[in-house]
C-alpha cells in the first residue's frame, strides 16, 4: 500500500467515515477512493488531491509528499500562475472569485500583489489555483494596508444589479442597487481604494443589466464617482460568444488615472474575433449517470414551460444545440441546470458537468476544482469568460 493510500485510510477512520462517505462528502468517485486506499490507483490528479483534502478538512501535505508525481501536471499549472516574483505590472484582484480576470492579466506578464473574496468555497478554489489565499471581506480593510498596483481589477458582486436579483428584491419590499445597506455599496470599497492608492488603470466587470439598473441612475452614479476621482471611463458591453460557446453578456468599465495619463490616453476597445468553437467542442462523451435528470425532475420541468408558454411567458428550460452556443450559464445552475440541458439519445437530458462548465467559460483544462459540484456550479455560474479577459487586457496594457 502507497504512502498516500495510508494516509487516506488513516485520516478518513480518524474522523469515523467509510469509503462512501468520503466519497460523497469530496465528490471523488466511491470507486476512486477504494482504488486509492488499495494501492491499485498511485498518482492521483492535483484536483481530486485537494477534493480529498478538503473532504477531510486537513492541509493537502498532510496527504502527499514533495516529490509525488501527479497526471495534471503538478499542484500549481504554469499556464496559469507563472513561478516568478516580478512582472511587467502589477495588480490587485477585487471581488476575486475564483480568478478568471486574474488569469487574463496574468497571461499579459502581470503579478498579484493583493486579492480579496469573501466566500470561503471561493477562496478554497483561488488557493488552489494561484498559492494565494485571498483577504476576506474588503469592507473590513484598510485601503492603507494595500500594496501599491498599476491596476486594479474588480468583478464587483453582479446581484444588487441584476435583473433576476432586483426582481427578487423588488417582490420582497428590499431597496436594491445602491440603496441596498449591503452589497449595494461595496462600489464603493473600490472608490475608497482607488482615492488611496491611485491606481494608473481600472478595469471593472458587471452584468449588462448595470447599465440599465435603476433608469441608469446606477451606472450614472459609477461613472460621475469615477470622473471625481480623476478618472477618465471607458465602457462596453461584450458577449462571451466571441470566445466560447455561450451567450454571456457583460459590462466592462476601463478608467484612466488623469493625474498620469491626462485625459490622452484616446483609448479605444478591441473588435471582436469570430467564435468558431461550438458547444459540441468542450462536451465529454463518458458522463457519469448522476448529472442525467430524473424523470421527477424533467416531467416538472416540460410542465413548468408548458405552463408559462400558455401563458405568453418566454420561461422554461433550455435544451442546447451541439452546433451553436448556451444560454448564459448561472449561480443557480446547481438546482436543476435549466438553462443549459444537454439532449441524450434514449434518455432524459443531463446537466454539464463542473468541468464543461469550466470549458464553457474558457478557463484552462488544468484549472483545479476543489470543491463539490453544487460550489463549482455556483462559482463557474458567477465568473467571467477568462479569453474575453485576456483579450480585453492585451489591449488595456498597452498604455502602460
Amino acid at each position: 500500500m502507497s504512502n498516500i493510500a495510508l494516509k487516506i485510510e488513516r485520516e478518513r477512520k480518524i474522523r469515523g467515515l467509510t469509503q462512501k462517505d468520503l466519497a460523497e462528502r469530496s465528490g471523488v468517485t466511491y470507486s476512486t477512493i477504494t482504488k486509492l486506499e488499495s494501492g491499485v490507483q498511485h498518482n492521483p490528479t492535483i484536483e481530486t488531491v485537494v477534493r480529498i483534502a478538503n473532504a477531510l478538512d486537513v492541509r493537502i501535505d498532510t496527504l502527499i509528499e514533495p516529490q509525488l508525481g501527479f497526471d495534471n501536471s503538478g499542484i500549481f499549472p504554469n499556464d496559469i500562475k507563472p513561478e516568478k516574483k516580478t512582472g511587467k505590472f502589477k495588480f490587485i484582484d477585487l471581488f476575486a472569485g475564483i480568478g478568471g480576470i486574474r488569469i487574463g492579466f496574468e497571461k499579459q506578464g502581470g503579478i498579484s500583489v493583493f486579492s480579496s473574496e469573501i466566500d470561503t468555497y471561493a477562496c478554497k478554489t483561488y488557493e488552489a489555483n494561484f498559492k494565494e489565499t485571498p483577504a476576506g471581506d474588503i469592507t473590513k480593510i484598510d485601503e492603507k494596508d494595500i500594496p501599491d498596483h498599476d491596476i486594479l481589477l474588480a468583478g464587483f458582486p453582479c446581484q444588487p444589479f441584476s435583473i433576476a436579483g432586483v426582481s427578487k428584491k423588488i417582490s420582497m419590499g428590499v431597496n436594491h442597487g445602491f440603496l441596498d445597506g449591503t452589497k449595494g455599496t461595496l462600489f464603493f470599497d473600490i472608490a475608497r481604494i482607488v482615492k488611496e492608492k491611485r491606481p494608473k488603470i481600472l478595469f471593472l466587470e458587471n452584468v449588462k443589466n448595470l447599465m440599465s439598473h435603476d433608469k441608469g441612475n446606477t451606472f450614472k452614479v459609477i461613472l460621475n464617482t469615477l470622473t471625481d476621482l480623476n478618472y477618465t471611463p471607458y465602457f462596453q458591453v461584450f458577449d462571451g460568444k466571441h470566445f466560447v460557446p455561450q451567450h454571456r453578456e457583460r459590462t466592462i468599465v476601463v478608467a484612466f488615472n488623469n493625474d498620469i495619463f491626462n485625459n490622452e490616453e484616446n483609448f479605444s476597445f478591441p473588435e471582436v474575433p469570430l467564435n468558431k468553437t461550438k458547444l459540441s467542442d468542450i462536451l465529454d462523451k463518458d458522463i457519469d449517470e448522476k448529472y442525467t435528470l430524473s424523470d421527477k425532475l424533467w416531467e416538472y420541468l416540460q410542465s413548468y414551460a408548458k405552463k408559462h408558454r400558455e401563458k405568453g411567458n418566454g420561461f422554461g428550460f433550455g435544451l442546447a444545440d451541439f452546433n451553436g452556443v448556451t444560454r448564459t450559464l448561472s449561480a443557480r445552475y446547481y438546482k436543476d441546470g435549466s438553462e443549459i440541458l444537454i439532449p441524450q439519445e434514449g434518455k432524459n437530458p443531463r446537466k454539464l458537468t463542473p468541468r464543461e462548465c469550466a470549458r464553457l467559460q474558457g478557463f484552462p483544462e488544468n484549472f483545479i476544482i476543489p470543491v463539490s459540484d453544487t460550489q463549482a456550479y455556483k462559482q463557474f455560474g458567477n465568473s467571467v469568460v477568462v479569453p474575453l479577459m485576456e483579450h480585453l487586457a492585451k489591449s488595456v496594457i498597452k498604455y502602460l
